[in-house]
């Protein structure tokens, strides 16, 4: 394995994983998408990395993904909408760090929280977890995505299909791609090394979806129901997986 990448990962995914946890808990009613956006690009400058989003040539507006409600991911942060009691809100944020990206994103409800949301978030991040479960060497990714389909379909959620986890180092996406579903013993084989992202995408109602031609960018669930999202970036290890993104390493839910 390349120990430069891994070590860089494995620093560059404690600062996101510390950044991401720091906004869950800042981020409340009341606040802006713009507030939160300039908010996670302080941090994010403040540890000395970079916004991975400033390297798209499609000029992403911000420095963080965050999506509201019937959004499901890509929502465009520079906005003035503001956080309203009970708003599902979705953060997905990619940091540079040494040359290398990391990946992670999480779900929350701000204010009180809708029953049938709260459990969607909650079965969500089981699959996620889920999918991790499965990760070693030898492991194919049709194992991976079997586990976290099985999850959201199990709590009666809409499995998102069009858009999928994805390799991750040097670059923001890499191959292999990683789906939110599978069929055991199909696809790529995980080796040593690797570094993924799994990220479950499910929804309420159907899971058919389309890109906001206003914003260009937030991908909107067409029945409008909420949609949720969580990810982590995985690295495969000689005998397992470690979860790279969250505030202390090694793996603690």
């Amino acid at each position: 394995m390349d120990q430069e990448k891994i070590s860089a990962m494995r620093e560059g995914g404690k600062i996101l994983g510390e950044i991401l946890a720091e906004l869950r808990e800042y981020a409340d009613v009341g606040m802006t998408k713009r507030e939160l956006d300039r908010w996670t690009r302080k941090k994010i400058e403040s540890r000395g990395a970079t916004c991975s989003y400033d390297e798209l040539e499609e000029n992403f507006p911000g420095c963080i993904c965050i999506s509201v409600n019937e959004e499901l991911v890509h929502g465009a942060p520079d906005s003035d909408y503001v956080l309203e009691d009970g708003d599902k809100v979705s953060f997905d944020l990619v940091i540079k760090y040494k040359g290398y990206h990391t990946d992670a994103a999480f779900t929350k409800i701000v204010g009180h929280a809708n029953p049938a949301v709260k459990q969607m978030v909650k079965t969500t991040e089981a699959a996620l977890w889920a999918g991790i479960d499965a990760v070693a060497p030898g492991v194919h990714l049709g194992d991976v995505g079997f586990a976290v389909e099985r999850v959201l379909r199990r709590g009666k959620l809409g499995v998102i299909e069009n858009y999928i986890g994805h390799g991750i180092g040097k670059e923001m996406h890499m191959p292999p791609e990683v789906p939110n579903y599978g069929k055991r013993g199909k696809g790529y084989v995980l080796k040593p090394g690797d570094c993924i992202c799994i990220e479950p995408m499910s929804s309420l109602g159907k899971p058919n979806n389309f890109v906001d031609k206003d914003d260009g960018w937030s991908v909107i669930i067409a029945d409008g129901s909420v949609g949720c999202h969580c990810e982590h970036t995985i690295l495969v290890t000689e005998d397992g997986h470690e979860v790279l993104t969250l505030p202390n390493c090694p793996d603690k839910r």
